[in-house]
Protein backbone atom coordinates (compact mmCIF):
# COMPACT_ATOMS: atom_id res chain seq x y z
CA UNK A 1 0.00 0.00 0.00
CA UNK A 2 2.99 2.36 0.72
CA UNK A 3 4.46 1.42 -2.55
CA UNK A 4 1.42 2.23 -4.20
CA UNK A 5 1.09 5.55 -2.53
CA UNK A 6 4.86 6.19 -3.21
CA UNK A 7 4.49 5.44 -6.69
CA UNK A 8 1.32 8.05 -7.21
CA UNK A 9 2.96 11.00 -5.21
CA UNK A 10 6.55 10.78 -7.70
CA UNK A 11 3.77 10.84 -10.46
CA UNK A 12 1.97 13.36 -9.22
CA UNK A 13 4.82 15.48 -8.35
CA UNK A 14 6.69 14.61 -11.98
CA UNK A 15 3.33 15.39 -13.57
CA UNK A 16 3.33 18.88 -11.96
CA UNK A 17 6.96 19.42 -12.71
CA UNK A 18 6.62 18.98 -16.16
CA UNK A 19 3.01 21.60 -15.86
CA UNK A 20 5.31 24.02 -14.68
CA UNK A 21 8.22 23.68 -16.61
CA UNK A 22 5.44 24.13 -19.70
CA UNK A 23 3.77 26.87 -18.39
CA UNK A 24 7.18 28.79 -17.68
CA UNK A 25 8.25 27.68 -21.16
CA UNK A 26 5.26 29.37 -23.05
CA UNK A 27 5.61 32.43 -20.73
CA UNK A 28 8.71 33.05 -21.49
CA UNK A 29 7.48 32.28 -25.15
CA UNK A 30 5.25 35.12 -25.02
CA UNK A 31 7.88 37.44 -23.24
CA UNK A 32 9.90 37.23 -25.86
CA UNK A 33 7.51 37.66 -28.62
CA UNK A 34 5.74 40.82 -27.07
CA UNK A 35 9.43 42.00 -26.46
CA UNK A 36 10.34 41.49 -30.14
CA UNK A 37 6.78 43.05 -31.23
CA UNK A 38 7.66 46.26 -28.79
CA UNK A 39 10.97 46.16 -31.03
CA UNK A 40 9.02 46.05 -34.48
CA UNK A 41 6.81 48.56 -33.09
CA UNK A 42 9.06 50.71 -32.10
CA UNK A 43 11.37 50.38 -34.92
CA UNK A 44 8.34 51.57 -37.18
CA UNK A 45 7.42 53.69 -35.05
CA UNK A 46 10.88 55.36 -34.82
CA UNK A 47 10.97 55.28 -39.12
CA UNK A 48 7.74 57.25 -39.01
CA UNK A 49 9.19 59.82 -36.34
CA UNK A 50 12.21 60.52 -38.06
CA UNK A 51 12.54 63.76 -40.21
CA UNK A 52 11.50 63.57 -44.19
CA UNK A 53 12.94 66.55 -44.24
CA UNK A 54 12.59 70.28 -43.03
CA UNK A 55 10.83 73.50 -44.54
CA UNK A 56 12.96 76.58 -43.93
CA UNK A 57 11.84 80.11 -44.79
CA UNK A 58 14.75 82.67 -43.82
CA UNK A 59 13.08 85.95 -44.07
CA UNK A 60 10.16 84.67 -41.42
CA UNK A 61 12.70 82.51 -39.21
CA UNK A 62 11.38 79.33 -39.99
CA UNK A 63 13.90 76.17 -39.99
CA UNK A 64 11.26 73.09 -39.00
CA UNK A 65 11.58 69.36 -39.61
CA UNK A 66 8.53 67.68 -41.86
CA UNK A 67 7.26 64.13 -40.70
CA UNK A 68 5.44 61.99 -43.13
CA UNK A 69 1.69 61.87 -43.00
CA UNK A 70 1.35 59.12 -41.22
CA UNK A 71 3.05 60.27 -38.43
CA UNK A 72 1.80 61.49 -34.61
CA UNK A 73 4.22 64.91 -35.31
CA UNK A 74 2.19 65.56 -38.70
CA UNK A 75 -0.36 67.19 -36.77
CA UNK A 76 -1.00 71.22 -36.97
CA UNK A 77 -1.32 70.92 -32.83
CA UNK A 78 2.62 70.10 -32.68
CA UNK A 79 4.41 70.95 -36.30
CA UNK A 80 4.53 72.25 -39.52
CA UNK A 81 2.24 69.61 -41.38
CA UNK A 82 2.29 68.16 -44.48
CA UNK A 83 -1.49 67.87 -45.77
CA UNK A 84 -2.68 64.62 -47.10
CA UNK A 85 -3.62 65.20 -50.85
CA UNK A 86 0.59 66.67 -51.07
CA UNK A 87 2.44 65.26 -53.46
CA UNK A 88 6.36 65.06 -53.01
CA UNK A 89 8.58 67.41 -54.68
CA UNK A 90 10.28 64.26 -56.06
CA UNK A 91 7.35 64.04 -58.15
CA UNK A 92 6.79 65.46 -61.53
CA UNK A 93 3.17 66.56 -60.87
CA UNK A 94 4.45 67.75 -57.10
CA UNK A 95 2.12 69.83 -55.35
CA UNK A 96 2.93 69.93 -51.38
CA UNK A 97 0.46 71.43 -49.39
CA UNK A 98 2.13 72.56 -45.75
CA UNK A 99 -0.19 73.96 -42.77
CA UNK A 100 0.81 75.39 -39.59
CA UNK A 101 -0.92 77.77 -36.77
CA UNK A 102 -0.87 81.60 -36.42
CA UNK A 103 -1.19 83.49 -34.12
CA UNK A 104 1.15 83.81 -30.68
CA UNK A 105 1.09 80.32 -29.25
CA UNK A 106 4.18 78.01 -28.81
CA UNK A 107 2.88 75.71 -32.05
CA UNK A 108 2.00 79.00 -34.01
CA UNK A 109 5.08 78.67 -36.91
CA UNK A 110 3.50 80.30 -39.33
CA UNK A 111 2.14 83.39 -37.26
CA UNK A 112 4.62 85.37 -39.62
CA UNK A 113 3.50 84.17 -42.61
CA UNK A 114 1.47 87.25 -44.13
CA UNK A 115 5.00 88.93 -43.81
CA UNK A 116 6.05 86.99 -47.04
CA UNK A 117 5.76 88.81 -50.61
CA UNK A 118 6.01 87.58 -53.71
CA UNK A 119 9.01 86.62 -55.19
CA UNK A 120 10.13 85.59 -51.33
CA UNK A 121 12.49 82.31 -51.29
CA UNK A 122 11.32 79.00 -49.96
CA UNK A 123 13.47 75.99 -49.62
CA UNK A 124 11.95 72.93 -48.71
CA UNK A 125 14.92 70.14 -47.79
CA UNK A 126 13.65 66.78 -48.88
CA UNK A 127 15.59 63.10 -49.62
CA UNK A 128 18.79 65.40 -49.14
CA UNK A 129 18.08 67.77 -52.34
CA UNK A 130 17.10 71.49 -51.80
CA UNK A 131 14.19 72.83 -53.71
CA UNK A 132 14.01 76.57 -54.15
CA UNK A 133 10.90 77.93 -54.50
CA UNK A 134 9.48 81.58 -55.22
CA UNK A 135 6.33 82.74 -54.27
CA UNK A 136 3.92 83.85 -56.67
CA UNK A 137 0.97 84.34 -56.10
CA UNK A 138 -0.67 85.18 -52.39
CA UNK A 139 -4.38 85.74 -51.25
CA UNK A 140 -6.95 84.82 -48.49
CA UNK A 141 -10.21 82.84 -48.95
CA UNK A 142 -13.08 81.21 -47.05
CA UNK A 143 -12.16 78.59 -44.48
CA UNK A 144 -13.77 75.90 -44.97
CA UNK A 145 -11.51 72.53 -44.80
CA UNK A 146 -10.56 72.96 -48.35
CA UNK A 147 -7.74 75.03 -50.15
CA UNK A 148 -8.34 76.50 -53.95
CA UNK A 149 -5.05 76.24 -56.07
CA UNK A 150 -5.11 75.83 -59.73
CA UNK A 151 -2.61 72.98 -60.36
CA UNK A 152 0.55 75.26 -63.15
CA UNK A 153 3.03 73.42 -65.18
CA UNK A 154 5.71 73.85 -62.47
CA UNK A 155 6.06 72.03 -59.32
CA UNK A 156 4.02 74.13 -56.44
CA UNK A 157 4.68 74.49 -52.53
CA UNK A 158 1.50 75.55 -50.90
CA UNK A 159 1.71 77.13 -47.43
CA UNK A 160 -1.55 78.10 -45.52
CA UNK A 161 -2.57 79.23 -42.21
CA UNK A 162 -5.19 81.29 -40.40
CA UNK A 163 -5.57 84.80 -41.93
CA UNK A 164 -4.22 87.45 -39.23
CA UNK A 165 -6.73 90.04 -39.88
CA UNK A 166 -10.26 88.17 -41.16
CA UNK A 167 -11.64 85.69 -38.89
CA UNK A 168 -13.42 83.46 -41.29
CA UNK A 169 -10.49 83.24 -43.77
CA UNK A 170 -7.28 81.66 -44.42
CA UNK A 171 -4.19 82.67 -46.13
CA UNK A 172 -2.92 80.66 -49.05
CA UNK A 173 0.72 80.99 -50.40
CA UNK A 174 1.35 79.71 -53.61
CA UNK A 175 5.09 79.15 -55.10
CA UNK A 176 6.85 77.64 -57.77
CA UNK A 177 9.73 75.92 -58.13
CA UNK A 178 12.35 77.88 -59.16
CA UNK A 179 15.50 75.18 -59.12
CA UNK A 180 16.51 71.81 -57.32
CA UNK A 181 20.20 71.54 -55.96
Amino acid sequence: MYKRIIFISIVIIFYLIICKFIYYKSLNYKVISTNQKLLINNVIQKNIETPIGKLIIKKINIDNNLYKTNSRLNNVDKNITILDNSIEPDNKSSIMFIAAHSGNSDISYFKDLDKLNINDEIILFYKNKYYHYIINKIWEENKNGYIHVAKEDNKQLVLTTCSPTHKNKQLIINSTLKRVY
